[in-house]
């Protein structure tokens, strides 16, 4: 499986084409819009998102109902372009044109992308680089959650950290609904009441936040991955797709670093053998999960838990020193509208960005034919792992 994004931040739309997804797999445009409102949600979003309504299109490779086999095209129109016609038009002439961006914003794409593609106006940078791709990116997760879903896969978000306020109220699997609830996605009520008045802070000072995420996902069949390649190892596969998502600047699985601080005897989660085999794991269990889910690039059954450690966003209110790269004099960061935080919204990116990963991992191992194939397999699979 595989997926290509196309579209600019403010072009006429996002342009996604999916394809290897299996056949027979129920599929609605409702399913992943649910996904795409989601992403667009949460405390201290800007001004954009009041324009922007996001709505998927499947332009092919979904009839009656069902996944064909077929590439997937997925549209998402911006209705923000019908105000950036002149600016975004594709011919030629008009230049500069209005809007032209020429101090760059420290942190962001602007001034690097300017000088790999020999731009001057560096809108040609930010159009792309723009987190507004990311709606491309969650599409195609909705999608294949749809399929974890079939194989019994959950999976969960939520904000850990935000501003440097900290949660002090664990996960849980019963508590969905509150996080939902929730303007800033924290199950903690005390430090989501303080993470709004940060935010609101923050935007009064013209300044952006960052936060810690975390992502769980549970009923992962055990042995999705591969130890034998580097390629095919699993956690890197999530890594990588993590950190090439915008603001990222860390991953983490299970307790990566808190476990780099303490003896391997405190790390390692022991493997126990009890009588009865249960449905993932068969006769044996682990009590602790150090690991996050994954062992030597492969899933174990237990559940994943990743944690993402997201930047303040590059484009400030109150802007910093920068150069103009056409005159050369010192400058301030151009202005664009943007978001305080996306923290509580980022969590929704990361949980499909995972999905997309574990939905190849699930392909690779059970074929990518059809969805009844693939449960006839996992279920054969599963009947060896009781037995193993």
């Amino acid at each position: 499986m595989r997926y290509l994004t196309a579209g600019e931040s403010h072009g006429p739309q996002l342009t996604t084409i999916l394809e290897g997804f299996p056949a027979q797999v129920p599929l609605a445009e409702s399913q992943v819009n649910a996904w795409l409102e989601k992403r667009q949600a949460g405390y201290g979003r800007g001004r954009r998102m009041q324009i922007e309504k996001d709505h998927v299109e499947f332009l092919s490779g979904v009839r009656a109902g069902r996944t064909t086999g077929a590439p997937i095209t997925l549209k998402i129109e911006n209705a923000d372009h019908r105000n950036w016609l002149e600016i975004m038009d594709v011919g030629a002439g008009n230049e500069p044109r209005k809007k032209a961006l020429t101090a760059a914003r420290p942190g962001h794409a602007d001034l690097t992308g300017g000088i790999k593609y020999r731009h001057k106006d560096l809108r040609d940078v930010l159009e792309r680089a723009s987190a507004r791709e990311t709606a491309s990116r969650v599409a195609v997760g909705a999608i294949a959650l749809q399929l974890l879903e079939a194989c019994g896969v959950q999976g969960a978000n939520y904000v850990d950290r935000l501003g440097g306020i900290a949660s002090a109220v664990p996960f849980s699997w019963d508590r969905l609904e509150e996080i939902e609830a929730s303007p800033v996605r924290c199950l903690d009520a005390t430090a989501a009441a303080q993470m709004v008045s940060r935010i609101d802070r923050a935007k009064t000072d013209g300044d952006t936040l960052g936060g810690v995420l975390e992502v769980r996902f549970r009923g992962i069949t055990p042995g999705l991955g591969s130890y034998s390649h580097w390629d095919r190892k699993l956690d890197g596969r999530i890594a990588g797709a993590i950190m090439a998502t915008q603001a990222v600047k860390g991953v983490e699985i299970g307790r990566g670093f808190e476990n780099a601080d303490i003896a391997g005897s405190s790390v390692h989660d022991a493997v126990y053998y009890r009588s009865e085999a249960s449905r993932d794991m068969g006769h044996y269990e682990r009590t602790t999960n150090g690991a996050g889910g994954l062992e030597a690039g492969m899933t174990n059954g237990e559940e994943l838990i990743v944690r993402v450690a997201l930047k303040p966003i590059a484009t400030l209110m109150t802007p910093l020193p920068t150069v103009d790269v056409v005159t050369h004099e010192a400058a301030d960061a151009a202005r664009e509208r943007s978001d305080t935080t996306a923290v509580p919204a980022a969590g929704v990116i990361f949980q499909c960005v995972i999905a997309t990963v574990l939905c190849e991992a699930y392909l690779e191992k059970f074929g990518c034919d059809t969805l009844p194939e693939i449960l006839e397999r996992l279920e054969v699979y599963r009947d060896f792992v009781k037995l193993y």
